[in-house]
């Protein structure tokens, strides 16, 4: 499963991701987590300090070698160079497994039990001049090409706030939380992401964090409804990460466990929709290749488009014969 954690900024939306990687880890599941936030916590989250999580390859630094990698044999695709962020897998396509064995996860470096990707920070050379969405690409690009099977997820920490819909990236996700506290800022990144996400069917539940009494349940519940998962109480576990002190996920506190549990019961209950994955993916291609594309690419990025290419584990299979 592809899992998203979004929320504002301070939510603690990065804290919750790498609590809910962990989470997956020691339940044996097959785990990526991909920080795809312009400030890159993930790492340090997970347990790195902050030297280790610093030397994390960055996916945005090797976007000419992931494209190229991708593109494989596929005929339709006349080169790396003409490969953009949106750009869908089709017939010879190389295709993913969660923590494989190719040179997009070799960029990746274990920890607590996962295999962490970085899209990278900014860069000196990108001030004034470059957007952080041309990095998140990386990220696209490495969804819309892994076929994640059962006992095998992607938790990625994506930007706060709805940046996330600059591109079809929040189509990506078999399951999106997202993390507000009780606040009225809080809830207001929820209401962008319901309204904006309401046309494509994207699964959506919130998880309340720092949640303090019965009275701030009863505010999100008030701003948020049925949306509303689950909540975390205020965490004293947490803040001692936050300082620097890890310690095993067993000693989290009995209610906290128990929230992370609920969402791993949301996640094990979804099922894939690989149908619907690759028609996201191909109207968002579409889309960009009209706005912006065409024109930087010189090409007709449309017919990158294979209408015959199946997503998901058969089409892994013919990749791998």
């Amino acid at each position: 499963m592809k899992i998203a954690f979004v929320g504002k900024g301070g939510s603690g939306k990065t804290t919750l991701a790498a609590l809910f990687a962990r989470h997956l880890a020691a339940a044996g599941s097959t785990v990526v987590a991909v920080d795809a936030d312009i400030n890159q916590h993930l790492g340090v989250a997970l347990g790195m300090d902050e030297e280790e999580a610093a030397a994390v390859p960055p996916l945005g630094g090797h976007l000419a070698e992931i494209k190229e990698y991708l593109r494989g044999g596929n005929p339709l695709i006349a080169s790396a160079a003409a490969m953009v962020k949106t750009t869908p897998p089709g017939r010879g396509s190389r295709l993913l497994e969660p923590a494989g064995d190719d040179p997009v996860h070799a960029l990746g470096r274990p920890v607590a039990g996962v295999v962490l990707l970085a899209t990278g920070g900014f860069e000196a050379e990108d001030l004034g001049v470059a957007c952080y969405h041309s990095k998140v690409g990386a990220v696209e690009l490495y969804l819309n090409h892994l076929v994640d099977g059962p006992g095998s997820h992607a938790v990625v920490d994506m930007t706060a706030g709805a940046d996330a819909f600059a591109s079809g990236l929040f189509t990506r996700f078999d399951q999106t939380f997202l993390v507000a506290e009780p606040t009225r800022k809080g809830v207001s990144v929820y209401r962008q992401y319901r309204e904006y996400a309401a046309d494509y069917g994207i699964r959506l539940a919130v998880v309340g964090n720092k949640v303090e009494g019965p009275q701030d349940i009863a505010f999100l519940r008030e701003h948020v409804g049925d949306d509303l998962l689950v909540c975390l109480e205020h965490s004293p576990y947490v803040r001692a990460l936050e300082r620097g002190r890890t310690a095993p996920l067993a000693d989290l506190e009995p209610a906290n466990t128990a929230a992370l549990r609920t969402l791993h019961e949301v996640v094990a209950a979804r099922t894939k929709d690989w149908s619907a994955f690759q028609e996201h993916a191909v109207l968002f291609h579409r889309r960009n290749a009209l706005a912006w594309a065409d024109r930087a690419t010189g090409e007709d990025l449309g017919r990158q488009i294979d209408p015959g290419f199946r997503h998901g584990p058969q089409a892994l299979q013919a990749a791998r014969a």
